[in-house]
């Protein structure tokens, strides 16, 4: 069974199957790659929850970055965010994204209830 949840015209924010749930892709607000990441993750943190998850079971993260200079910044808010023992298999790699303004974005498949 597939569960969808938050449906819009164009996506759906999350979608459930088999015991795992798959995110939208997430960016954050901010004028840096620090605050724009720490900003994403809290919406991801938020949809985790939804969707009966939690950062623990995330099982891939795939992360963008509109400039690879911004891995390391990047890399440090992640670093501080991500569980210990529960790091996820993760990707990054440099994409243009939606917006100029946007920096990072990121979207990620979890365990789920």
């Amino acid at each position: 069974m597939i569960k969808r949840i938050d449906i819009g015209p164009r996506m759906s924010k999350i979608v459930k199957h088999n015991g795992v749930a798959y995110l939208c892709g997430q960016v954050g607000d901010g004028a840096t790659v620090a605050e724009q990441t720490r900003d994403c993750l809290a919406r991801v943190e938020a949809l985790l929850e939804k969707a009966g998850s939690s950062p623990q079971q995330i099982l891939q993260a795939i992360v963008w970055l509109a400039d690879m200079k911004d891995f390391n910044e990047m890399n440090e808010v992640w670093d501080a965010w991500v569980p210990e023992g529960h790091a996820p298999a993760r990707a990054c790699g440099e994409a243009r994204l939606a917006r100029p303004d946007l920096k990072v974005e990121i979207i990620v498949t979890a365990a789920c209830d």
